[in-house]
């Protein structure tokens, strides 16, 4: 895997999708001095070889994809709780070369940029910060820094604690000044032996949107760790950018979602693992199926999500127990077509609408856009497992 380009090369495919619209038929892509210089149909080759175009083949050609929900400091492999646990004790420079090894290998995984959703060491700001460097390596990462919770409360993993309305407003300046959003984390985990979410909110309605304006009055976006039916109100009325998991959704938080242009993202990775491995938690029968239950209802939501035009993004929660970071992104896609989105919504969540998202200049693999970009050796509208084995992984940004 090579992240950088040559001045310039020309790529002959078979097909590709540019973030939104699939393209079946042949094509030559020309790119120089790291953007994408020309599109033209047919073979083109031998022709561009011939004067002196350094030449890549495959059959297939797609923007590099997106996580919009990881972890990068947390090791999604290990399974049990003690070997979990002990890795949050680890001094300080391990753990960012825990992240710094799982950015590294997100990118050979054909992932070029990450959402790092929150820890409370700053690791993400430094690994965002290694990743600009040309050649380093690493998938470029947007970064939530430290996220914003109460105290005595879920998330001290990632997040802060806050208190009055002083110490929000305080607390979401000072974090803007570096983080690319701000992490709220509104609702605790789900209660899986219940089946639901049985914890009340973290923040009433007027506190969470004090987080969403103070954060917007300093040019920053909210994503909301959140999950079941008194967590999505409030994460909807108070107007965050974002939802994270979002379990429990219904049609009509969807409706107000599609209104607001609130994105969903909705990291099935963590919950399916726990289901199909339920032995690595000790679940009971009856927890499984809750489990399945739970999934089943996220698979229908998400297709209802869709069809209203809610803006969706890959995650994956990469980091969780079970999720590892890069191979996962495939996974997600795969509970995307799974719930009965076509395989072109599901990669358009994992490409374009991110970057539409995250507010990005240039969102699709474009004529003049710096090229971002991913060659398979074979179509992922034929199979999608070929995204498991990228022939090269180009990242923007990453010098010549």
């Amino acid at each position: 895997m090579r992240e950088h380009l040559d001045a310039c090369c020309a790529i002959v495919v078979d097909g590709w999708f540019d973030g939104e619209q699939h393209h079946p038929d042949p094509t030559t892509l020309k790119v120089v001095d790291g953007r994408l210089a020309g599109v033209v149909p047919g073979e083109h080759g031998d022709e561009l070889a011939a004067l002196g175009w350094p030449l890549e083949r495959g059959a297939f050609l797609l923007p590099g994809l997106v996580d919009a929900h990881a972890h990068l400091f947390l090791n999604g492999t290990p399974t049990d709780a003690g070997s979990r646990a002990a890795h949050l004790k680890r001094p300080i420079e391990e753990l960012v070369e825990a992240a710094r090894a799982n950015a590294r290998h997100t990118l050979q995984c054909g992932v070029t940029r990450v959402r790092d959703a929150g820890d409370r060491h700053g690791i993400n700001h430094r690994i965002r910060e290694e990743a600009r460097i040309p050649g380093s390596g690493l998938a470029q990462v947007r970064s939530a820094g430290l996220g914003v919770k109460r105290a005595k409360r879920y998330g001290a993993f990632m997040a802060g604690d806050v208190g009055d309305a002083e110490s929000i407003v305080d607390s979401v300046r000072s974090l803007a000044q570096a983080s690319d959003e701000i992490k709220l984390i509104l609702t605790g985990i789900i209660d899986f032996e219940a089946g639901a979410v049985t914890d009340e909110p973290q923040f009433t309605l007027e506190e969470a949107g004090l987080v969403v304006r103070t954060a917007h009055a300093h040019g920053r976006r909210v994503m909301a760790h959140c999950s079941g039916a008194k967590g999505l109100a409030v994460a909807v009325g108070a107007g965050v950018d974002s939802i994270e998991h979002g379990f429990f959704m219904d049609r009509k938080t969807l409706a107000k979602m599609r209104d607001a242009d609130l994105a969903w993202t909705p990291t099935f990775c963590p919950v399916h693992f726990q289901w199909a491995h339920p032995e690595a938690v000790g679940w009971s029968p009856n927890t499984v199926g809750n489990l399945r239950r739970i999934l089943d209802d996220h698979a229908e939501h998400l297709r209802l999500a869709h069809e209203l035009g809610v803006r969706l993004l890959v995650g994956t929660d990469a980091g969780s127990m079970g999720v590892e970071h890069g191979n996962a992104v495939v996974e997600e896609i795969g509970h995307f077509i799974d719930a009965g989105l076509r395989v072109d919504a599901a990669l358009q969540a994992a490409t374009s609408a991110p970057h539409r998202h995250f507010g990005m200049p240039a969102p699709l693999l474009a004529r003049d856009a710096e090229f971002d970009a991913v060659l398979l050796a074979r179509s992922p509208f034929e199979d999608l497992q070929s995204l498991r084995a990228p022939l090269r992984v180009w990242r923007a940004g990453a010098g010549h």
